[in-house]
């Protein structure tokens, strides 16, 4: 593959923290666990915490301290279940912000920091430049600033924190499997269901286009008013796609925008959510447009720009069987004759609305 300049898109930045992690000595609660014993929890913390992860921001923990300790008393206060992938030890909290970034699968712009030493802030913002750090004693007007306010709290907002903590019990029993990857997607019952955008759909599409970066071919956002304008043009195909299986369900995961052709339909935007990044879908969404130009007798073409992180999409175009037939620096089309279609995986029942 040849080398590709990278555009970088910029996105909102309202909304843009996913994900707060804090520290807990004098910052969750009052006081330092293993010197003072009993430490009380700050009421307004805990009301900033619940309010996050009613928006659909996740929490987790960076702390210096006895884990067993810590987490017994994050669960004496009924907050332990707010905190995915806790990183409670005595390494550098850069070192934890970075894995709880990798465990969640977000980008390090997407994850704030909240401390109440400046060293601990200083290390993480020098370690990891793209987080945001707040000091605890800001946080109130930190909290508020629009980084933090999503434009929609949808649906999947709601749940958010539930979605990440069936996926973490995934992952445990794709650990403890033995056998190939395939095999393990075999036991999930997948079902991927693809339908045509509806109107109650609009909120979570755009927050898909803001939120989603590493499966996401162009980079570009939609706005509500967008989405609906081209899901009730007739020259446009708007299609979203979910994603359930044994566990429960992840959600919508999957936007296309098509334009219709006569000589060739034109994908002008495809993107997957990173929560499903392991599940081996990315293909099936692509593989429907495919199938419902072939069907028109057109051609497809789909535009596709580097940003910087989504280089797994240029694979996934390769992959099957794109061909470039146009570059403007980092802007490429691609094209395909959709004389070969792949089917969905085996593992997988398709649905479609």
């Amino acid at each position: 593959m040849t080398s590709l300049e990278t555009t970088v898109v910029e996105k909102p930045k309202r909304g843009r923290i996913k994900c707060v992690v804090w520290d807990l000595d004098n910052t969750v609660w009052d006081g330092t666990l293993l010197e003072d014993g009993e430490v009380a929890v700050r009421p307004e913390v805990v009301a900033e915490i619940k309010r996050l992860d009613e928006l659909g921001v996740l929490h987790s923990v960076a702390s210096r301290n006895d884990h067993d300790a810590a987490m017994a008393r994050l669960k004496a206060a009924g907050l332990d279940e707010y905190f995915l992938y806790p990183q409670i030890t005595w390494n550098p909290k850069s070192g934890s912000v970075e894995r709880i970034a990798k465990a969640l699968n977000i980008g390090l712009d997407a994850v704030a920091f909240v401390d109440d030493q400046p060293f601990e802030l200083a290390e993480v913002a020098h370690a990891l430049p793209a987080v945001k750090t707040v000091d605890v004693a800001e946080l109130a007007s930190e909290l508020a600033s629009e980084e933090f306010r999503p434009k929609f709290v949808t649906d999947e907002s709601r749940v958010r924190r539930d979605l990440y903590r069936a996926a973490a019990v995934r992952e445990q029993v794709e650990q403890d499997h033995e056998g190939t990857s395939e095999e393990f997607l075999s036991t999930l019952d997948m079902k991927f269901t693809i339908a045509r955008a509806q109107r109650e759909d609009l909120q979570r599409a755009e927050e898909l286009t803001v939120r989603t970066n590493q499966l996401n071919s162009t980079g570009r956002t939609y706005s509500y008013d967008e989405l609906d304008e081209l899901r009730q043009s007739p020259d446009h195909v708007l299609l979203v796609a979910s994603l359930s299986d044994k566990y429960g369900g992840y959600g919508k995961i999957g936007l296309a925008l098509a334009e219709r052709g006569t000589e060739a339909w034109h994908l002008r935007m495809m993107l997957m959510s990173c929560r499903v990044m392991s599940r081996g879908v990315g293909t099936v969404l692509l593989n429907h447009i495919m199938g419902l130009a072939k069907a028109d007798g057109a051609k497809l073409r789909a535009d596709f720009v580097e940003t910087g992180r989504n280089r797994v999409m240029y694979v996934t175009y390769a992959f099957a069987g794109f061909t470039e037939i146009s570059r403007d620096g980092s802007r490429l089309v691609f094209e395909s004759d959709l004389s070969q279609i792949q089917p969905p995986p085996s593992y997988l029942t398709v649905e479609l609305r």
